[in-house]
């Protein structure tokens, strides 16, 4: 497969009350296709998510917003271009992050989280030394990260993000 240079082309979830930002790394070949976040049907993060909030799977790009903003989550990657192959992660080359200022400046974001170890390597490198925020990586919610299961998932997504004061 051959390196693509792409840049993000959807913004990010946010409104002035959110409090958390989860950050991806960048959206793969599906999630471009549809124009919005983990749109890959095996990715388990819009039925890990429902279920810590306990509510139904969001099945739209309407109400997978509504679900973020219902619960003040902001949602965005890291990156706002690169050359990268396919969906894979680890292909990903010549980085130029996303500014998460205005995110910072005109929200109530409180703590940031990044989906995947991936995510949280290119945070410390592209965005930490601007902000000076440190992020909690949570685990994967791809379906390359099989070694979780949906179960564990949510174990975890719920602890971590319980710890840093989430209302759930």
């Amino acid at each position: 497969m051959k390196y693509q240079m792409l840049q993000h082309s959807f913004p990010p979830v946010w409104d002035k009350d959110s409090q958390w930002l989860i950050l991806g790394s960048f959206p793969s070949v599906k999630s471009r296709e549809q124009g919005f976040f983990y749109g890959h049907p095996r990715n388990r993060f819009w039925k890990a998510l429902s279920t810590i909030v306990e509510c139904r799977e969001p099945a739209t790009i309407e109400e997978k917003k509504a679900l973020l903003l219902e619960n003040h989550i902001a949602l965005w990657d890291v990156i706002q271009s690169c050359r990268i192959q396919g969906s894979s992660d680890s292909s990903i080359r010549d980085v130029t992050p996303n500014d998460i200022s205005f995110l910072l400046e005109q929200s109530r974001i409180q703590s940031i989280f990044c989906n995947g170890k991936t995510a949280e390597r290119l945070y410390k490198k592209y965005i930490y030394p601007i902000t000076g925020i440190p992020a909690t990586v949570l685990p994967s919610t791809s379906p390359a990260n099989a070694a979780w299961s949906l179960e564990r998932l949510v174990e975890e997504y719920r602890r971590l993000l319980g710890e840093k004061g989430a209302k759930w």
